[in-house]
C-alpha cells in the first residue's frame, strides 16, 4: 500500500492539533514544486492518507506543508512559524511514510514514524 500520512500534536496543550491544513508536494526536475494532494487534520490531529488512490508513490523529493498560522490565530496565540515545510526523500521501493509533527508556537520537531 502506498501511503504518506501525518499526525500533529500540540505539545503545549498535550492534545492533537485538529483543523490544520496540510499539503503534499513533489519536487520536479526543474526544482519547482507540484501540489499532489491536500487535506486537513481530523479531531485526532491526523491526515491518514495524502497520496491519491490513483497515484503511485515514485522516488523523488517530497514535502509536507503545514499551514499552522490559522491554527494559532484561532486560539489567539502568536507563532514564529505560520507555515512549516518538512522535506523528505522517497527512494525506490519505499511505499509508506508517516511524518509526525510535534508543534508549539515557537518550535517544532518532526521524525519518521511507523
Amino acid at each position: 500500500m502506498t501511503r504518506i500520512s501525518t499526525h500533529i500534536l500540540d505539545i503545549v496543550h498535550g492534545k492533537p492539533a485538529s483543523g490544520v491544513a496540510v499539503r503534499l508536494e513533489m519536487q520536479a526536475a526543474s526544482g519547482s514544486w507540484q501540489a499532489i494532494a491536500s487535506g486537513s487534520t481530523d479531531q485526532d490531529g491526523r491526515c491518514s492518507q495524502l497520496v491519491p488512490a490513483e497515484q503511485a508513490l515514485t522516488s523523488g523529493v517530497y514535502r509536507l506543508v503545514f499551514d499552522t498560522g490559522p491554527y494559532y490565530s484561532a486560539r489567539e496565540v502568536s507563532t514564529l512559524y505560520p507555515a512549516i515545510e518538512v522535506t523528505f526523500q522517497v527512494r525506490d521501493g519505499e511505499s509508506h511514510f508517516h511524518i509526525p509533527l510535534l508543534l508549539s508556537p515557537n518550535s517544532y520537531t518532526t521524525y519518521r514514524g511507523s
